[in-house]
């Protein structure tokens, strides 16, 4: 008896240039976000998440999501980012725009976010303006009752401080594309939260004992398209099973996949990596971390 597998990808830049052709400013092929939709839905994608890490991205992703019944949003600012708050003019008003746009399309955001701290880019934005708005956006937690879509970069300790700082007034949430440390990771479960694993979360060996000390109730999966894709570098790759067709961009094809640009259908391998590692069986896994998906994001909007 065959096993009808179902994904939600918690984590989907579909609002990403690549997805309209267009790389490094420059157009190679036609928009085909379409196909790459197609593509999803046929390899077992029931929902995906689509992030938004600014307002502009945020607003963009959610008149995406109106377009299909299986896709939702977040809505938040990334936090190399955050300066966007003060170059606004009116940091307050920043916040007040996200606000309005969740309580707008409550039946399509599912958590604030993308938010967090990133200490390993800080050449974008300082920690201090990190650390003030995403308190900030804290507040949106508070007043809609959301999840949060967590971003954490080299920067555990002082976002693990906030989030305890903050916890009677949270909802929990994931800590998405996790690649930290056992200790790090456990620190987050111990306050609730779910660990978003993919391609960037499977890159070593370290990485790999790590996610196999991971509660599989607490794992959620996503690929973070069209970044961290699964490569042959990386020490999870071992454990593919599934590969798909794929051309450079500049011989872009319909029906194959832009080779280094990752799409959602390519969760498959993420849920191979962690099937592997753990030595189960992926059907298990899959169907578990389905329910996790479902009981984090979407119980409110059913």
């Amino acid at each position: 008896m065959n096993v009808v597998r179902k994904f939600i990808d918690i984590g989907a830049n579909l609002t990403d240039p690549m997805y309209g052709g267009k790389y490094h400013g420059s157009q190679k092929h036609v928009s085909d976000l379409e196909a790459v939709l197609e593509r999803a839905w046929q390899n077992g994608l029931s929902k995906i998440i689509i992030t938004g890490g600014s307002f502009s991205e945020s607003k963009e992703a959610l008149e995406l999501s109106r377009k299909s019944e299986n896709l939702y949003s977040t809505v938040g600012c990334h936090p190399t980012r955050c300066n966007e708050f003060i170059e606004s003019g009116e940091p307050e008003n920043y916040l007040q725009s996200l606000s309005k746009l969740i309580e707008e399309n409550k039946d399509k955001v599912v958590a604030v976010g993308e938010c967090g701290l990133d200490y390993d880019r800080l050449q974008f934005c300082s920690k201090d303006v990190q650390k003030t708005y995403f308190e900030e956006q804290l507040k949106l937690v508070g007043k809609f009752k959301l999840p949060l879509f967590l971003h954490c970069r080299n920067a555990a300790p002082d976002l693990i401080e906030i989030l305890e700082k903050h916890k009677d007034n949270l909802c929990g949430g994931v800590v998405h594309s996790f690649d930290g440390t056992k200790e790090e990771a456990d620190k987050f479960l111990g306050m609730e939260y779910y660990i978003g694993l993919n391609g960037c979360s499977l890159k070593t060996e370290d990485n790999l004992k790590v996610v196999g000390t991971l509660p599989l109730e607490k794992i959620l999966i996503e690929t973070d398209s069209p970044w961290c894709e699964v490569r042959p570098t990386h020490a999870g790759f071992k454990y593919v099973k599934t590969f798909f067709p794929a051309v450079k961009k500049e011989k872009w094809q319909a029906d194959k996949l832009v080779k280094a640009r990752n799409e959602p259908c390519q969760i498959i391998q993420v849920l191979e990596i962690i099937a592997g590692v753990r030595n189960e069986d992926p059907n298990v896994i899959c169907e578990q971390i389905f329910q996790n998906t479902d009981k984090l994001f979407f119980t409110k909007v059913k």
